[in-house]
């Protein structure tokens, strides 16, 4: 059986809306070593975190976080 993988799109949506990783954190209340675990799938985030990231988007969760 293989293992899922989450990968996430972060880094390209904080590119398309000029946001660096500290400005993100801030924005979501966390730190900005938290924002670069997730983004090199390092970590994987809580639901609260996920939704609280997606709406900085303005994206669905599943379009932020991808199961492959």
């Amino acid at each position: 059986m293989s293992e899922d993988v989450l990968e996430n799109t972060i880094k390209v949506q904080r590119a398309k809306m000029n946001l660096t990783q500290e400005q993100l954190a801030e924005l979501i209340g966390v730190t900005r070593k938290t924002i670069n675990t997730i983004e090199n799938g390092k970590f994987i985030p809580s639901t609260v975190l996920a939704i609280k990231m997606a709406r900085v988007f303005g994206l669905p969760v599943e379009e932020l976080f991808i199961l492959k």
